[in-house]
Order: C-alpha cells, then sequence, then structure tokens
C-alpha cells in the first residue's frame, strides 16, 4: 500500500496516517458535547450539537443514532427531548466512541492483501500489525470521555498546553469592546436566546473586514479567514446587574487551525429603549500562508478589526430585528 494510500479493513477504514473518517470526527465532536453537558436539566438538541461542534445539519441525526446503536447515548422525544449520555463520562471510552463511527477495530482480512487473515497462510506483517492495533485500542480504552470534555474546555478557554508538541501557532488574542443597541435587554436577550444560526451571516460580512485588513496590512491574500462553521450561544444569567451569555465562533482554517472566538456577550440596561453590548474573551487568530504565524501587530489589529465589525453588524441586526 503506498503511503498516504487508505483501504477498507473490515468494518472500517484505516488510512496510514491513522486519521479518523468524517463519520468517526463528528461521532467524536458530538460524543464530547454530550460529555460536556453531562448533568444539565435539558437533554441536548440536535441543532445545539450541530452548531457547537461543527457537525452538518443534515448529518447529524445519523451521527447520533450511531452513538445510541453503541449504548453510548439515548434519545428523548417531545417538546424536552433531545440526547443525553447513557452513562457518565467517566465510564465510557474513547475507544467505544470510536468504534460507534469507524466499526470494530479488528482486521479480518491480511494486511498485504485482501483475503481472510489465516493462521495457515500467516503474513509477516502478521504479529508486528496485531501487537500495534492492540496498542492502540489499549490506548484508546485508557481515554474516558470525561478526560476528553475537561481536555475541550480546557482548549477552548486557552489554558490547555501539550508537553512534548509544539503547534504550529495557538496564541490568542485578548478582546474587549462594546456597542449600544436601541433595543430593550429583554428583546435582545429573547433574539439572542432564539439560537445563533441567524448571526452566522453577519460573522462573516465581519470577518471579511478583517481579512481585507490582513490584505493591507499583512503579507497575506485572501481566504485566509474562510467561512464560519458554528456559532454557540450559552443560556443567559443574570450577574452583578447584567445579562451574560456565552458566545463560542469557529470559522474554517488553513493548516488545521480554525479561527476562534470564545468569550461573553454583557448586556447592560443604558434606558428602557437602549442597551450596551459589550463582548469580552479571547481570540485565536489564523495563520498566514504556509501556515506560518502572523506578526503579533498584525494579530492584535486584526483581531480588533474584525470584533468591532462583528459588534457594529450584529447591533444592526438587533435593531432591523
Amino acid at each position: 500500500m503506498r503511503p498516504g494510500a487508505a483501504r477498507l479493513v473490515g468494518n472500517y477504514s484505516i488510512e496510514m496516517k491513522l486519521k479518523l473518517s468524517k463519520r468517526g470526527d463528528y461521532v467524536v465532536r458530538s460524543a464530547i458535547c454530550l460529555a460536556s453537558s453531562y448533568g444539565a436539566e435539558t437533554p441536548k438538541k440536535l441543532r445545539q450539537v450541530s452548531l457547537e461542534m461543527g457537525v452538518p445539519r443534515t448529518f447529524v441525526s445519523q451521527i447520533m443514532g450511531d452513538l445510541v446503536q453503541a449504548g453510548i447515548a439515548t434519545s428523548f422525544f417531545g417538546t424536552n427531548g433531545g440526547y443525553r449520555l447513557a452513562r457518565r463520562p467517566e465510564e465510557i471510552t474513547l475507544l467505544e466512541v470510536v468504534e460507534a463511527g469507524e466499526g470494530l477495530l479488528d482486521a479480518d482480512t491480511c494486511v498485504l492483501g485482501d483475503d481472510p487473515c489465516k493462521w495457515e497462510s500467516v503474513c509477516p506483517l502478521h504479529e508486528t500489525w496485531t501487537a500495534a492495533t492492540a496498542a492502540m485500542k489499549a490506548e484508546l480504552a485508557s481515554t474516558t470521555l470525561a478526560t476528553l470534555a475537561e481536555r475541550d474546555r480546557a482548549i477552548t478557554s486557552g489554558e490547555y498546553h501539550v508537553v512534548g508538541h509544539r503547534r504550529a501557532h495557538a496564541e490568542t488574542v485578548e478582546i474587549k469592546d462594546s456597542v449600544q443597541v436601541e433595543q430593550g435587554v429583554v428583546t435582545i436577550v429573547d433574539r439572542l436566546q432564539a439560537g445563533g444560526s441567524w448571526l452566522i451571516p453577519h460573522l462573516d460580512a465581519a470577518r471579511d473586514d478583517g481579512e481585507e485588513l490582513l490584505m493591507r496590512i499583512g503579507p497575506g491574500g485572501s481566504g485566509w479567514l474562510t467561512k464560519t462553521v458554528a456559532v454557540h450561544l450559552g443560556e443567559a444569567v443574570k450577574s452583578e446587574g447584567a445579562v451574560v451569555i456565552p458566545i463560542t465562533w469557529e470559522a474554517t482554517g488553513p493548516a488545521g487551525l480554525f479561527p476562534r472566538l470564545t468569550g461573553t456577550l454583557r448586556l447592560v440596561e443604558v434606558d428602557p429603549d437602549r442597551t450596551e453590548v459589550a463582548l469580552d474573551g479571547r481570540y485565536r487568530p489564523p495563520l498566514g500562508r504556509a501556515g506560518q504565524a502572523l506578526d503579533d501587530v498584525v494579530l492584535t489589529r486584526v483581531a480588533r478589526a474584525t470584533v468591532r465589525s462583528l459588534l457594529r453588524r450584529l447591533a444592526h441586526a438587533l435593531e432591523e430585528a
């Protein structure tokens, strides 16, 4: 088999880069989403999983069905229906989740051919490949969904660092900005709690402003900030005279590093018909050409320009609504 080539082995696809298939990728993402919300009062809706984890809306029901069939998740019908983990995250292994999407990680055909693996005609790779497969399964079985959910939280907050592994660029830029909206707090909260899908066009438009700045002041070109893939708005909570709503935005990006904005929207009443909307959080900018990091000054200017544009467009959208 040539390097990088993929072929079907048993019920799953094995690639020399040991990369999950797209279905396996979505299954793992969705399982992490359910683990992160374990213990919540209401089950996760399909649209929530889709928005939070970037799983296509046309595919998410099949993915959740894989988790249900594997005994990892349970489904509930009705107005308050959705999906929950069938067991505690600490009791579900990554091996179970991967096999829910990829099939059993036990090859039933020979590594060097398409025939069934038989001891009477064993190939030279049999023992080594069997040992390697067993080691991979053991590693996957030693990692729980609870561990993955905690890692995801730490990565999102910028607190996670991989020992001995140098990422191409994972710095984040602190962003703080605000805008006043000619609407009352209650009206704005109702609109934001309706979901984040309506925000995507406005986020994409704000991205265009940041990209225009990149083309003016940085050694770049169009296409760096690409398309928004997920927007998630959390539950609104009251805190010190304000209403606080968590927000996460992620777009596609080069070199496997997605631009990401994680923070909170803080709504403070100025008067009955006017609200200050403040965005506070961290922005992970994209890479430049060939995956190189951008200059810190350029990164900061792009982040601030993009966030300023986002808030202006958000205010306009809320006032129109």
